[in-house]
């Protein structure tokens, strides 16, 4: 039967290993090839390629119009976000004709294909037809969600006269880089809330919270020191939390739904009443999930540090604080410009061990490289790598060896060391 002449049939990407898909963003090119193996010759009509990203969301919302009527609201939105068209195959041409080409469909559209005659005979063996294509710009990352995906995918559509057309289908990962070294994402967050507990109308005290991160932007697998104080001035004991809660929101015809999941998530021990308990930078790791979604028209995926503290009888208390899940690390060097004082004033807030009283005075440079060590190098004591020119492949640092000291005192317009009385100088003029 003629159906039994194809073999094989697929799209596969260059990049790819046994194990594991390439992942691609804005503006990188796509390749790779269509395979078609045959067990004897056949006519094709045509081979058509199409490269599709989509964002899409949907859900459903009954509501009611009466006391007996109810019905379902829809909310459905798609946004394109990547359409390429291409002609692998077309008779009397090497790669055909621009697709959109005349093409007379029987019974129904893409479903059986017949033309004027024109057809290419392809022997029997394994025939590869390449393509590649470039990306936009400004992509939205991949994503799988409950009420709404981003999805790209490559189709091949092989068509053959007077039968139905054979296709074959390839889904690729997108990821958007996310910068987490931009000044607005390493700002530090801090808020403060407070309530007072109550139990069957009457008042058990006021309780508060305060909690401050390092920056606003994470990777995963980093861990988030989470600086927190709760006051407990009621009769009752609570407990504090700490979660790193993922936000999901789909928009359709001016309407949202959202749906929340917690990521990650740790618990302290019980704050007794009329007690005070600071957390000096708790750890919170972030597991491996997907980085924001912030540029997108249908749907977005925010992250939050919600600390709260449970309160028996009475809702939690609860702060949130904004992040970012980026995909570009932390600069080992980036951090340092940032403002040291404003670090400083970050840590001295939260207990008198944050930060010294006197801060170390910086080593001199013959404690930091011995006078053998200069000598053995040469003229510089900073080498050059082994081989300038495989340096030259990867990223260029600056090669120099990192200190790390405790930040310097903060600024004040009051002398900390006064000079003593017998050190002043005294008025000549009384």
């Amino acid at each position: 039967m003629l159906f039994d002449k194809v073999k094989a049939f697929s799209v596969q990407l260059d990049g790819a290993t046994a194990g594991a898909e390439p992942v691609f963003s804005g503006g990188q090119t796509v390749a790779g090839r269509v395979l078609l193996e045959l067990a004897s010759a056949m006519r094709v009509g045509a081979l058509r390629l199409r490269a599709r990203g989509r964002a899409h969301v949907h859900w459903t919302e009954s509501r009611s119009a009466g006391s007996s009527t109810a019905y379902t609201q829809s909310y459905s939105e798609r946004m394109e976000v990547v359409s390429h068209r291409a002609t692998l195959l077309a008779p009397g041409t090497d790669r055909g004709p621009p697709f959109g080409a005349p093409v007379m469909c029987f019974p129904s559209p893409g479903r059986w294909y017949t033309d004027t005659g024109e057809t290419t005979t392809l022997p029997p063996g394994r025939h590869e037809f390449l393509f590649s294509f470039q990306l936009p710009p400004t992509l939205v990352t991949s994503f799988e969600g409950k009420h709404g995906s981003v999805r790209y995918c490559i189709k091949a559509t092989l068509h053959r006269p007077w039968i139905p057309a054979r296709r074959a289908r390839k889904v690729f990962t997108v990821i958007e880089p996310v910068d987490i070294n931009t000044p607005a994402l390493l700002a530090p967050q801090a808020g403060a809330q407070e309530k007072v507990a109550r139990s069957w109308y009457r008042n058990r005290g006021l309780i508060s919270l305060s909690a401050k991160i390092d920056r606003k932007g994470y990777t995963p697998g980093e861990v988030i020191p989470v600086f927190a104080e709760i006051d407990n001035s009621s009769t009752r004991p609570v407990l504090p939390r700490a979660a790193v809660v993922q936000t999901q929101t789909f928009m359709a015809r001016g309407a949202r739904k959202q749906k929340q999941a917690v990521v990650a998530s740790l618990a302290g021990e019980p704050v007794g009443p009329g007690q005070r308990v600071l957390w000096q930078g708790r750890a919170l790791r972030i597991p491996p999930v997907g980085p924001s979604i912030l540029h997108c028209r249908v749907l977005h995926v925010d992250y939050a540090l919600q600390v709260c503290v449970d309160i028996p009888g009475t809702s939690r208390l609860l702060l949130e604080l904004p992040l970012v899940i980026g995909t570009i690390p932390l600069h080992p060097f980036g951090s340092r410009s940032s403002s040291v004082g404003s670090h400083a004033s970050f840590l001295l807030d939260w207990g008198p061990g944050a930060l010294p009283e006197r801060p170390e005075a910086p080593p001199e440079y013959s404690e930091v490289v011995a006078d053998t060590e200069v000598a053995a190098l040469g003229q510089s004591p900073f080498p050059l790598p082994p081989d300038a020119y495989m340096s030259l492949e990867g990223p260029f640092f600056t090669y120099f060896q990192e200190f790390r000291y405790r930040p310097p005192p903060l600024y004040s317009e009051e002398d900390p060391n006064p000079p003593s009385e017998a050190m002043r100088p005294r008025c000549t003029t009384c």
